[in-house]
C-alpha cells in the first residue's frame, strides 16, 4: 500500500535559487507572504560579477541583508567610455562621476557566486522562507491554486507561483507566456583579473567593432590589492581563437586590447565564455503566476543593468501583492497582478531596446551610425542637465520605484538639509 506525499503549503513558490529568485523570496517572505524558495544553488566561481547600483542597494538595505556583504565589495566611484572602434569621425571618450549626483558611488560590484552564497545563506535561516534544493519537474496551474512536482518525489502547492528560473523556463513555458528570441554575432567572455595598477574605484569600458570590453572594479583578496572583472564581448571565432590559448598568453592578450591600461594582468580564478542573446515576453504575469528576471528579459551584459532590473521587478512585485492582501484580494488572480504588468512594462522595454541599440551600433562601421553615436556620446559629455540625467536614469531610474527601492526619509531629510546650508 503506497503511502500519500505530503503536500508544502505555501503564500508564494518561487523557481529558481539563483541571484533574482533568492532576492524576490527572500522580500517576499519578508513582506508576511510564507514563500518556498525552490532551485539549484550554483556558487562556483566563473569569472561574472554584479555592479549593483544605487536603487539595488536600497533594495539590499531595507531587506537588511547588506550587512552581510560588507568588506566583499568594491564602490564604482566613476564610468569611463573609451572609443576603440576606429571609427572614421573620432568619438570622444567621456567619464561620469557619481558624485555629480550626490552619490559617493554608482554602486558596488561583487563576484556573482559570492553575492548567491550570501543570498543562499541568508534565505536558509529566514523565517518564513523555505529554501528547496532541487528543480521543479512539472507544475500545474488550477483555479484557486498552484501545484509543483519536484524532481524527488515532494510538492508544493501555492496561491502564487513566481518564475525566477531563468531563460529556459519551466514556469513561463508551463504557463503559455510566448517569447520573441534573438542572437548576436558574439561571445562574452568572463574573467577576475589581478593587476599591476590600482584601478582607483574606475570601471572603463572600450567600445569596440566586436562590442564592449569592460572592466569593473573588485576588492582586494587572496593578498592581491588590485583586481577587477573583466567582461569582453567579441566574435565567435576570436572566443574560439582565445578560449585554446595557454593563460599567460591569454593574459597578453587582455594586456593588449586595454592599452595596459593597468598595468601587467593576471587571470585570477575560472574564466566563461557565454553566447550572447536577448528575449522579451508577450506578457509579465498570468492567471497565479508572474514573471521576474531572465525569465521576463534577457539582453547582453552592457551598462550592467541585468540583475539591477531583475530586482526592480522583485520589489515592484512585492508591492503590488502587499497591496492586493490590504484590500483582500487573491493575490495570485490574472487582475490583480494586472498593475505589476503595467509598473514594468517600460522599465524592460527601455533597458532592452537601449542595449540592443547600443551593441548593434558598435557591431557596425556605417558613417551615419558612428555619426549619430558620436554626437550622443559629444552631447552627453557637453550637456551638463542632460548628462546627469542619464547618470540618475542608469542608477535610480525616473518614475516611481517600488517602496522597498525609495530613499529612506532620515537620508531625505538630511539631504534637504544640506541643500538649505548651501551658500
Amino acid at each position: 500500500m503506497s503511502v500519500p506525499i505530503a503536500e508544502t503549503q505555501a503564500d508564494i513558490l518561487v523557481a529558481g535559487a539563483g541571484a533574482a529568485g533568492l532576492s524576490a523570496a527572500l522580500a517576499l517572505a519578508q513582506a508576511g507572504f510564507f514563500t518556498v524558495c525552490v532551485g539549484h544553488v550554483d556558487t562556483r566561481p566563473n569569472g561574472r560579477t554584479v555592479a549593483l547600483f544605487e536603487a539595488s542597494l536600497r533594495f539590499y538595505k531595507a531587506l537588511g541583508v547588506w550587512p552581510y556583504f560588507r568588506g566583499k565589495t568594491a564602490p564604482l566611484a566613476k564610468i569611463t567610455m573609451l572609443d576603440a572602434t576606429n571609427a572614421r569621425l573620432p568619438v570622444p571618450s567621456l567619464t561620469f562621476a557619481a558624485s555629480e549626483i550626490g552619490l559617493a558611488a554608482f554602486g558596488e560590484n561583487v563576484e556573482n557566486n559570492v553575492l548567491i552564497e550570501g543570498l543562499a545563506d541568508i534565505a536558509s535561516a529566514s523565517p518564513n522562507l523555505l529554501l528547496r534544493e532541487g528543480m521543479i519537474g512539472d507544475i500545474h496551474f488550477e483555479s484557486d491554486s498552484v501545484h509543483a512536482s519536484l524532481a524527488d518525489g515532494s510538492r508544493i502547492s501555492a496561491r502564487l507561483a513566481v518564475a525566477a528560473d531563468g531563460r529556459k523556463s519551466l514556469l513561463r513555458t508551463k504557463a503559455g507566456i510566448g517569447t520573441r528570441t534573438w542572437t548576436y554575432p558574439q561571445i562574452a567572455f568572463t574573467a577576475l583579473l589581478a593587476h599591476a595598477k590600482p584601478h582607483r574605484n574606475i570601471s572603463t569600458e572600450f567600445h569596440t567593432r566586436s562590442g564592449p570590453c569592460t572592466l569593473v572594479p573588485l576588492r582586494p583578496a587572496g593578498g592581491k590589492p588590485n583586481r577587477s572583472s573583466l567582461v569582453w564581448l567579441m566574435s565567435a571565432s576570436d572566443a574560439e581563437q582565445r578560449r585554446a590559448l595557454p593563460q599567460s598568453a591569454l593574459e597578453q592578450e587582455i594586456e593588449d586590447q586595454i592599452d595596459s591600461l593597468l598595468g601587467k594582468i593576471e587571470i585570477d580564478g575560472p574564466c566563461g565564455f557565454f553566447p550572447m542573446a536577448g528575449m522579451s515576453t508577450n506578457r509579465l504575469c498570468g492567471h497565479r503566476v508572474a514573471l521576474v528576471g531572465e525569465a521576463a528579459h534577457i539582453f547582453p551584459p552592457l551598462a550592467a543593468q541585468g540583475l539591477n532590473l531583475s530586482l526592480r521587478d522583485a520589489a515592484a512585485l512585492v508591492e503590488v501583492l502587499e497591496d492586493a492582501r490590504a484590500t483582500g484580494d487573491d493575490i495570485g488572480a490574472a487582475q490583480t497582478l494586472k498593475p505589476y504588468e503595467s509598473s514594468r512594462r517600460s522599465d524592460i522595454f527601455l533597458r532592452t531596446n537601449g542595449v540592443d541599440i547600443l551593441n548593434r551600433s558598435l557591431l557596425t562601421d556605417f558613417f551615419p551610425v558612428d555619426f549619430l553615436r558620436g554626437a550622443g556620446l559629444l552631447a552627453f559629455s557637453a550637456i551638463g542637465p542632460l548628462r546627469r540625467a542619464l547618470m540618475r536614469e542608469g542608477v535610480l531610474p525616473h518614475g516611481a520605484l517600488p517602496r522597498l527601492m525609495q530613499e529612506p526619509a532620515g537620508n531625505r531629510l538630511t539631504r534637504s538639509s544640506r541643500a538649505l546650508a548651501r551658500p
